[in-house]
């Protein structure tokens, strides 16, 4: 293989408008213009990334792509004088693997102020099995800490337990000493839950209140939702008085049919948490948190790794539901 040519996941759309992945050659000039030259070691698979390699145009606008919205690699060329060749970063969010070709490349080459000098305590093969998953957990448990909610006030509640934010969120927590219940549909994953810390598990149908009640019994001092949808709904019901709600995610439903009752008699508040556009200084804060006091001591258990052709098998049990902890795309 040329120099100038490396390996990525592209993914096409066929004539009958269905799309494929495979592995594909492509070229350094194929890259879009930017600061930074990457050669890319690792990637990690995020929901985001199975929408954009099935043709969700929500994500992705147009075809061929290459996808992949995080990157830990070596810097190889650069115009900035704050990276230079051999240097050590992380590049996770803005547009990346969305509308920039992305991850599953061998090469990224992105604007410069998308990159992130690594930690120095953190391998880059660490930095992706956190990837935007760990990262969005991190963001998320921050802001209920900074609340601040105390491990002493109560239980966390943590809606997608299995997913990457999830069990990421559920880890997080009871390494600082929080009480941990989990949402799940996934009977199977009592063990992993449990060796991630949560204290009990309950079905996604006990999370969903059908009576339609404005408000329901106080139970958790805060949550960290990833789903959206009814079980957000549910959670903000039953959240204490003066309780915080993270929201990150709706891949149950983008709908929130709520009432403002648990805003105004119970001071409840929702917190939206961003990932993509979060600003550097805000990153910065949380990977040195991931890399230094927060982090997780068995950090190598939490992810199995592919490589760049297994990906397409990984997405489809992602989109199916049957994908629990994290995923790494091992690039060299």
């Amino acid at each position: 293989m040329e120099n100038n040519s490396f390996k990525a996941l592209v993914i096409r759309e066929d004539p009958d408008g269905s799309y494929t992945g495979n592995v594909e050659t492509r070229t350094k000039s194929d890259l879009p213009e930017g600061d930074i030259l990457i050669r890319v070691q690792y990637s990690s698979l995020n929901y985001k990334d199975a929408l954009s390699a099935s043709g969700n145009r929500g994500v992705t606008r147009s075809y061929p792509h290459v996808p992949g919205v995080d990157a830990a690699g070596i810097v190889e060329q650069s115009t900035s004088a704050d990276f230079k060749t051999g240097d050590q970063v992380i590049v996770s969010g803005y547009d990346l693997g969305m509308n920039t070709s992305g991850g599953y490349g061998q090469y990224i080459m992105v604007p410069v102020g998308w990159v992130l000098h690594c930690p120095a305590n953190l391998t880059l093969r660490e930095s992706m099995i956190y990837g935007t998953a760990g990262f969005t957990a991190a963001q998320s448990v921050l802001k209920l800490a900074e609340f601040p909610i105390s491990p002493d006030q109560g239980k966390i509640l943590v809606t997608g337990a299995t997913g990457g934010v999830g069990s990421m969120a559920i880890a997080l927590l009871a390494n600082l000493g929080y009480t941990v219940t989990g949402v799940s549909g996934k009977p199977a994953a009592k063990h992993f839950l449990g060796r991630l810390g949560v204290k009990d598990i309950i079905t996604r149908e006990q999370a969903i209140d059908s009576t339609g009640k404005l408000l329901l019994k106080e139970k958790w001092a805060g949550v960290v939702d990833t789903v959206g949808g009814d079980i957000l709904t549910t959670a903000i019901k039953s959240t204490a008085y003066g309780g915080g709600v993270t929201c990150c995610g709706n891949v149950a439903s983008p709908d929130l049919p709520l009432s403002v009752y648990p805003f105004i008699l119970r001071g409840v508040t929702l917190i939206g948490i961003d990932s993509a556009k979060c600003p550097m200084h805000t990153r910065r804060q949380v990977w040195q948190k991931l890399a230094e006091d927060w982090k997780l001591p068995n950090l190598d258990s939490f992810a199995k790794e592919c490589t760049l052709s297994d990906i397409t098998t990984q997405v489809e049990l992602m989109l199916h539901g049957r994908q629990t902890g994290r995923v790494i795309v091992n690039m060299q």
